[in-house]
């Protein structure tokens, strides 16, 4: 799961990707026209050849980049493309890495917690387990929710998962996957045991180790009675 089921949600992460797209294309942008320049500005002879002023500058402009043209002349050309390349590499990574360093942790933090929300919401255990993150938020958190829904406090919100209330715990998970821009969807009701199966288990059912012992032993005396009838002196 990429982008949340919330359509305020979704729009806001939608805008700081295409954001930070945005940002790294003019970035990319800068660093190869910097390049570029920066190539042009190595290479002495075509900036003599081309006698006319540059364009998009002015006269100031134009004579200071001359003037490095011929400084950079009396340098190694292999140094200089190589320093110009190193350049233009730092002026795209730099403020580009600042960027992703600030936002693809939280993307990719979002991406795995939606994705097992999602998950836990689709059983009656993982509903529990949601319940319990809720409560597990700061304390100002759990009032804000307890707020949100009729007739709660945090006190019976924690009482409710304690003792397993059905409303409590899906209203605890709600707001859970409502903090991640997820929708909810309630779980059905369990589904009803076949008569069929409830007398199999009933036949199958294991015998207690102390009724067999019992039984046994009934058994044991029962045997004994009828051979000591059977054996005994006949008036």
């Amino acid at each position: 799961m990429w982008y949340a089921q919330n359509p305020a949600r979704r729009t806001h992460q939608l805008a700081g990707d295409a954001g930070v797209l945005l940002w790294t294309a003019l970035w990319a942008t800068a660093a190869v026209v910097a390049y570029r320049l920066a190539c042009l500005l190595a290479l002495p002879r075509a900036l003599e050849r081309h006698s006319a002023p540059l364009p998009l500058v002015g006269g100031r402009v134009d004579n200071a980049m001359r003037r490095i043209a011929g400084f950079v002349d009396a340098m190694d050309p292999v140094t200089v493309r190589t320093a110009v390349a190193v350049g233009a590499v730092a002026l795209f990574v730099v403020p580009v890495g600042l960027v992703l360093s600030a936002w693809l942790p939280r993307r990719l933090r979002w991406i795995r917690q939606a994705g097992a929300a999602r998950d836990l919401a689709a059983s009656d255990d993982g509903r529990e387990l949601l319940a319990l993150r809720t409560l597990l938020r700061p304390l100002h958190e759990v009032a804000l929710t307890a707020s949100e829904i009729p007739d709660a406090t945090p006190g019976s919100l924690a009482w409710g998962w304690r003792h397993g209330d059905p409303e409590t715990l899906d209203a605890l998970a709600e707001a859970e996957l409502e903090r991640l821009g997820l929708d909810f969807t309630p779980l059905g009701p369990p589904v009803p045991t076949a008569p069929s199966q409830v007398a199999h288990e009933v036949l199958v059912r294991p015998v207690p180790a102390q009724a067999t012992e019992a039984s046994g032993a009934d058994e044991a005396a029962g045997g004994a009675g009828v051979s000591g009838t059977v054996t005994g002196p006949v008036g």
